[in-house]
């Protein structure tokens, strides 16, 4: 099916502009004065609905050899002998039409109205020449249809490319919230669950506290993961459950400060995206720091971009890779994906402390 029959609106829209055209033709052959309104009409209307169809017929010749299979040899050859064959066939049929028009109009009742008497019982008292010019005609406004069914199919192409990169993109981003869900580090768990069998028999309570954070935090991962955006304050809970388990198994040596606005609060983020991040302040900077420190997230909005800080302390003798590994690449690589120049992250690694900075556009749920 033709992209102008592939709807009825389409198609009446269409039938209605060559209709113009025929009326327009028609009025230039009564100026003329090569015929009466009423045979130039005849002539002309149903010609033109036919040169319509004929030229909408340059979809199947463009879609027989696909664009980029095609030279340009070929092109030349394939759309000058369709542009010939149309023009001709079609200048045919008019001239055939204007002698056995004249005849039916007869018939019905009613005189040709030729203003030429010589026309012979033509509809229309053509000049000599005038089978040359219809063929020009029907050729040439064949060859534009040719070029316009091939944009056309161009643009699909362009437009299934688009979709198939979509579906692509879509397909990478669930395959990493799937990563997300499995990545959740082992270390952490092992070394969760070896604190918590050491505190059962030393600080019980400690233990039980221990194993419902840890609960809460795996728990609420699970839940943020199947989705596809969160809201920022959920994000923070769950990174809070996370640095709750962390400080019953550091003790005074973890500290936290967390200042979220609550405009920030409301901003919808990918799920499982600042936790690696805390887990990294913690993985690579806190635990290797003598007397401990503090991870300080902040997080506020601006005009329309969420800004969002991560800091920890690291040990100044360490070596300056500490705390810039392959996860956040992952996370840079995972932003990129979602909303691709619209959102960066960037850190900076100092002497004694390392520094994060992610900015995101604002996209608030609904209330």
């Amino acid at each position: 099916m033709t992209p102008v029959t592939s709807s009825a609106r389409r198609l009446m829209a269409y039938l209605g502009l060559w209709l113009l055209a025929g009326l327009a033709l028609s009025g230039a052959l009564v100026n003329a004065a090569w015929a009466a309104w009423l045979p130039a009409l005849v002539l002309v209307l149903p010609m033109a609905v036919c040169l319509g169809f004929v030229a909408a017929s340059a979809y199947y010749v463009c879609r027989s050899v696909e664009l980029t299979r095609r030279g340009g040899f070929q092109t030349v050859v394939v759309f000058g002998a369709a542009a010939a064959l149309s023009g001709g066939l079609w200048a045919l049929l008019c001239l055939g039409w204007n002698a056995l028009g004249s005849s039916l109009l007869a018939l019905a009742g009613s005189e040709p109205m030729a203003v030429e008497p010589s026309a012979g019982g033509l509809l229309v008292a053509m000049p000599s020449g005038a089978g040359i010019m219809l063929f020009l005609l029907a050729g040439g406004l064949y060859l534009i249809s040719l070029l316009i069914h091939d944009i056309w199919l161009a643009a699909d192409q362009v437009r299934a490319a688009q979709g198939r990169e979509a579906r692509s993109l879509l397909q990478v981003r669930d395959a990493q919230l799937q990563m997300l869900r499995m990545q959740i580090n082992p270390h952490f768990l092992f070394n969760s669950l070896n604190s918590i069998s050491a505190l059962t028999s030393q600080n019980a309570a400690a233990a039980r506290a221990m194993t419902l954070e840890l609960a809460a935090f795996f728990r609420q991962t699970l839940a943020l993961a199947e989705k596809e955006h969160i809201a920022l304050g959920d994000e923070i809970a769950l990174c809070e459950h996370f640095l709750a388990v962390e400080k019953i198994r550091f003790g005074d040596k973890l500290r936290t400060d967390i200042r979220v606005s609550d405009a920030a609060r409301a901003v919808l983020i990918p799920p499982m995206l600042l936790q690696p991040c805390v887990e990294n302040a913690v993985k690579h900077g806190v635990q290797h720091v003598v007397g401990g420190g503090c991870v300080t997230v902040r997080a506020f909005v601006q005009e329309t971009w969420l800004y969002v800080t991560i800091e920890n302390p690291v040990d100044p003798d360490a070596p300056q890779a500490t705390g810039t590994g392959k996860g956040l690449v992952n996370i840079r690589n995972r932003l990129a994906t979602l909303y691709g120049g619209r959102a960066r992250i960037g850190w900076t690694h100092h002497s004694d402390r390392f520094s994060l900075e992610m900015v995101l556009p604002t996209t608030v749920a609904a209330p």
